[in-house]
């Protein structure tokens, strides 16, 4: 079923063409929903855009439009107001037959895309040998949630986890764990991953003090690179551990990734190397071989290098995410790479396209994105983290959040003298606290710092999980008071007769509308928007429309605009990573 938007665009380019001929075809009717209901449900303005070329007054082109635009059985007849303006009223017939479709469909009605893409969503990529903390929140759950989206959609996503797992810090590691530690280089999970947090800082202090360790520690890398027994037995003890306490907040957060670290594409380097040389990009400065980029100057004002090969013969980070970036599409077959990785990465990321594309490594069709986001901040405005000053630990956050979540709970309990088993408490704490920090985050544009507090996540007011799934629970309490089986309601005959029905109808109709901007602008909060508004339409309808107590067939009419609603609110959740409780 296409959205309401997709089959009205289709009629007006049939009246576009029928019009002025085939060479309209195509034209962007401007469509767009209308701020007043008083001028119906959606606005095109073409008809001004169109004046200077077709050398017509606006209105008389918005005229020959209308008089030719097929639109019945969709709308109300279509009424041109101020300079060309072309007004469009749904009729109540056509939104009733599109929720009976709607209802009786497993995808609500939205089909997968007739196009879809291979595509690769690199996020989350945490470094082996640290804890997750609170900067690998947002790339964690933004790139889950884009890559949900876009598996919906219907394309086939790689989701993959760009470990950062080889170069200098693990020679730095290993040679300070063989004189302090030596039992972690040889036996599992001999330390525990905090301890082995600070080993390295440790390790990184005496890196950046001692010649003689920074030797040592560079020669261990070597090693490494060579395939050494013994440092390639450390390097996969030490890998391994990181990876399962990295498991452990994944599955907390139900987020599913494929790991191919840094590691993966080492071999790969010289050959990226190679081509590029092949190709004449590569040019030799002071030892080292650069790609010179366009658009990019240097203090001097001169053309600002990517090194791709350092001067001691070693690669770095352009260099494994070139060689990452070619596989991706040459192996993989992805037509779409998407990097889920904060803004401070941009230049970066514009930097590795360019010679990707200046290589042919980028062909035509194929789309390399990089998806910014912002910081999480504290509440002083300045960057999230402990009193004493060190980052958030991940597992830390999230246990507090669950905390709260229960204390919320419980005393909501004790205030309405509710007696709840010990179950139900730590499933509704889990699933409110989770969801309160994967909503907070997934709710704000992506581009921009945001402030996490804890209490406002939490709160049933406002635009927050809470709300939004206090709204879900409404509905299941409708089903247990009425002793309603949603899934078999009998015969539907859609009746929409008061003003917050047809409100509450056409925002259920719009899902697929937002879910296709979310797959193309790779936006989340596009969908947390419409589900938060779904929220408030549903309960201003549930207030103001009697349900239960309503005659048929309205009373089975109204029960249909309720399972819609709950049953779009779990789809849209779902899609952020977020799931819904029956009773809270």
């Amino acid at each position: 079923m296409s959205s309401i938007p997709e089959q009205l665009r289709l009629k007006f380019d049939r009246a576009l063409v029928d019009a002025f001929g085939e060479e309209l075809a195509g034209t962007d009717p401007l469509l767009a929903s209308t701020n007043n209901p008083k001028f119906g449900d959606y606005q095109a303005n073409l008809a001004m855009s169109l004046a200077k070329r077709l050398k017509q007054k606006p209105r008389d082109i918005a005229q020959q439009i209308v008089d030719r635009l097929e639109v019945s059985e969709i709308c109300e007849p279509p009424e041109i107001a101020g300079p060309g303006f072309i007004n469009l009223r749904l009729k109540r017939e056509f939104l009733e037959a599109q929720l009976q479709k709607m209802q009786g469909s497993d995808r609500l009605g939205i089909d997968p895309t007739e196009t879809p893409q291979t595509t690769v969503v690199d996020f989350s990529s945490p470094n082996i040998a640290k804890e997750m903390h609170v900067g690998h929140l947002r790339s964690t759950i933004i790139g889950d949630a884009i890559a949900r989206v876009l598996e919906f959609h219907g394309d086939n996503v790689l989701r993959l986890n760009h470990v950062g797992d080889w170069g200098t810090q693990f020679g730095m590691l290993i040679t300070y764990l063989r004189e302090a530690y030596p039992d972690a280089l040889t036996q599992p999970d001999a330390l525990d991953i905090g301890d082995l947090v600070a080993f390295y800082k440790k390790a990184k202090i005496r890196f950046d003090e001692d010649p003689e360790f920074q030797e040592t520690a560079r020669n261990t890398v070597v090693k490494l690179q060579s395939g050494d027994t013994e440092t390639r037995q450390a390097w996969e003890l030490l890998c391994d551990q990181s990876r399962r306490e990295f498991q452990k907040i994944y599955d907390r957060l139900d987020v599913q990734l494929q790991e191919r670290g840094e590691s993966f594409y080492n071999e790969m380097l010289p050959q990226v190397v190679e081509d590029l040389e092949k190709q004449g990009l590569v040019v030799e400065d002071q030892g080292a071989k650069c790609v010179f980029l366009e658009g990019y100057k240097n203090k001097e004002g001169n053309p600002q290098p990517l090194i791709v090969q350092k001067s001691d013969g070693g690669y770095n980070y352009a260099t494994t995410d070139l060689a990452a970036l070619r596989y991706r599409i040459r192996e993989d077959g992805a037509q779409r790479v998407v990097y889920v990785v904060d803004a401070g990465q941009g230049t970066h990321f514009d930097q590795v396209f360019q010679v990707a594309r200046r290589a042919g490594w980028i062909p035509e069709g194929v789309e390399a994105t990089h998806v910014p986001f912002g910081l999480v901040q504290g509440e002083d405005g300045k960057k999230l983290k402990t009193r004493s000053g060190e980052t958030i630990r991940l597992k830390d956050l999230l246990d507090e959040a669950v905390r709260r979540a229960r204390a919320d709970l419980e005393k909501r309990l004790q205030e309405e003298g509710r007696q709840e088993s010990e179950e139900f408490i730590e499933n509704v704490a889990n699933v409110v606290g989770l969801s309160s920090v994967k909503y907070a985050d997934l709710s704000q544009n992506r581009t921009s710092n945001y402030i996490f507090s804890y209490d406002k996540m939490l709160s049933l007011q406002g635009n927050t999980a809470p709300y939004l799934l206090y709204a879900f629970v409404r509905v299941q309490g409708i089903s247990r008071k009425g002793a309603i089986d949603f899934e078999n309601l009998g015969e539907v005959s859609m009746s929409l007769q008061e003003e917050p029905e047809f409100v509450l109808a056409k925002h259920l109709l719009s899902l697929s509308e937002i879910l296709d901007e979310v797959a193309s602008e790779l936006l989340p909060n596009r969908l947390c928007q419409y589900l938060f508004e779904l929220s408030q339409k549903f309960n201003q309808f549930y207030d103001k429309c009697p349900v239960l107590q309503a005659e048929e067939p309205l009373r089975t009419s109204r029960l249909v605009l309720c399972d819609l609603s709950a049953r779009t609110l779990k789809l849209g959740l779902s899609l952020l990573g977020i799931e819904v409780l029956e009773r809270m």
